[in-house]
């Protein structure tokens, strides 16, 4: 016979969200369920219910992410990965909330909407700040970008990828977003 756990509602809350990142980020929203979250926690699934309610509301709140960008009004072309890239760094390799969301997203039309929910309340209007015209298009090419390289790097473990680091991909990336963001138009 088991030890019982001890009650702590703030702990055993706090523990089912670690577990839930852990199955969202690993297993995916479709293959992850509150019986295995629970599970993991050693409480009933019940319990997991009570405090979160869906699945879909523990996924919510399990990837909740907040990236702190730094204002990129005035700022010069030369320097805006610099300021972006390690802000981006600290979500992709950093944040089990983001890779969750990131990983869910792929096969989980709940964690796309909540990727782009997020990406249009706190990531588009400071990128926005930093174009001259062409605005959505510029924010969401960057979107793109950014994404693709946190997938590549963080997700699909690519080898090229992950071998370099933050620096050298900060050396490949900037010419990028400079073209992406403040970069002459296509005509």
């Amino acid at each position: 016979m088991s030890t019982p756990r001890p009650r702590n509602a703030a702990q055993t809350r706090a523990d089912i969200l670690a577990a839930a990142r852990h199955r969202f980020a690993t297993e995916g929203f479709e293959r992850t369920t509150l019986r295995t979250i629970a599970a993991d926690v050693g409480v009933d699934q019940a319990l997991v219910s009570r405090y979160f309610g869906s699945k879909q509301d523990l996924f919510a709140t399990a990837t909740e992410f907040k990236i702190d960008l730094p204002d990129l009004t005035g700022a010069a072309p030369d320097d805006i990965a610099g300021m972006l890239l390690p802000r981006y760094f600290a979500v992709w390799e950093d944040d089990q909330s983001f890779l969750a969301l990131l990983r869910a997203a792929g096969t989980s039309q709940v964690a796309t909407d909540t990727l782009n929910q997020t990406l249009a309340a706190n990531v588009a209007p400071t990128l926005r700040a930093a174009t001259p015209d062409n605005h959505r298009q510029r924010v969401a090419l960057t979107d793109a970008f950014v994404i693709g390289l946190a997938m590549t790097r963080s997700i699909l473990a690519n080898p090229p990828m992950v071998s370099l680091s933050r620096e050298e991909l900060s050396r490949w990336a900037a010419p990028v977003f400079r073209q992406l963001l403040v970069g002459p138009a296509p005509s």
